[in-house]
């Protein structure tokens, strides 16, 4: 199969790459400069040159395609309403361009389900949450002749590499002198190795059916606590815990994540696809220390 992906150079995008020539597919990745085409070429795919701000070239590329994995979105959180909007401007472009073909069209999305109860596959998205019209999107093309599916990443995606919320909390804590958590910290975040959710890009681009929704969750839910326990030893500082008010002040754009309480199965994923994660788990991860390393070494 001759997949094109996009966020082909991204911390997941780059590990979905690795599987799919691992797999024997052949792969077209999406650059937007030199040093992006660079890394694709070295990786052993090809390069389409574009960008998110371009979906009809994105279109053309997925067209030429026998199946598109859909990765790349602006993370700064800067405005995530635009980048949202963006993202469901791609998606539906890409979706035209595929329409009737039956050919795979894998979304990425975040895990924007209710909390207080554990999320099925079948949990459909908050109507509230800002990517929710791209999940939507992209499912409804399953009545339009495209092989469709929403693929529901974990708050964490972790490995060697990872720039997240995790590595963010260790900034802040290296910053502040605490490892901090509002209230008890018994909030929880799903978590997933990359290399299990690249695993499962693949299963859903070879083999899921249309209006499938995946969840890339290999553990249901880690409380904030236990993250927290472990910077604070791995930093030798104090862990503390902050009322909801003063999170704001100490974790800045982080802090709405720091009340993000959802846990999450994998119940389904596995039934349909055979999915069943291979990779150590966050807190192993974070053991390991490479998180807590500075520059190259992390």
């Amino acid at each position: 199969m001759r997949v094109f992906v996009t966020g082909a150079t991204g911390f997941i995008g780059s590990a979905v790459v690795r599987e799919l020539l691992g797999a024997g597919h052949e792969v077209v990745g999406l650059a937007r400069s030199d040093t992006a085409a660079e890394a694709v070429t070295a990786a052993g795919a090809a390069v389409h040159r574009g960008s998110l701000a371009d979906p009809d070239g994105l279109a053309a590329a997925a067209k030429d395609a026998d199946g598109v994995a859909h990765l790349a979105f602006d993370h700064s959180f800067t405005d995530h309403a635009g980048a949202s909007a963006a993202d469901l401007r791609v998606v539906e472009a890409i979706g035209a361009a595929l329409e009737g073909t039956g050919k795979p069209f894998v979304v990425s999305s975040p895990l924007m389900v209710a909390p207080g109860r554990v999320a099925a596959e079948d949990d459909p998205a908050l109507a509230t949450a800002g990517r929710a019209p791209a999940e939507n999107a992209a499912l409804a093309l399953a009545q339009r002749g495209v092989r469709a599916v929403a693929l529901r990443l974990a708050a964490s995606v972790h490995g060697r590499g990872d720039h997240g919320f995790v590595p963010r909390l260790i900034e802040i804590a290296r910053e502040k002198g605490v490892a901090a958590v509002v209230g008890d910290g018994d909030q929880r975040w799903p978590a997933v190795h990359r290399f299990d959710a690249a695993r499962l890009y693949r299963l859903a681009l070879e083999s899921a059916p249309a209006g499938a929704r995946l969840h890339a969750v290999a553990e249901e839910g880690i409380p904030l606590s236990a993250i927290a326990d472990v910077i604070a030893r791995h930093l030798d500082v104090p862990r503390t815990s902050l009322s909801p008010r003063e999170a704001g002040d100490h974790f800045g754009w982080i802090a709405p994540f720091q009340t993000f309480d959802v846990r999450a199965s994998h119940a389904r994923t596995t039934a349909l696809l055979d999915w069943h994660p291979e990779e150590k788990g966050l807190l192993d991860d974070l053991e390991e220390g490479h998180y807590f390393a500075t520059g190259g070494d992390r």
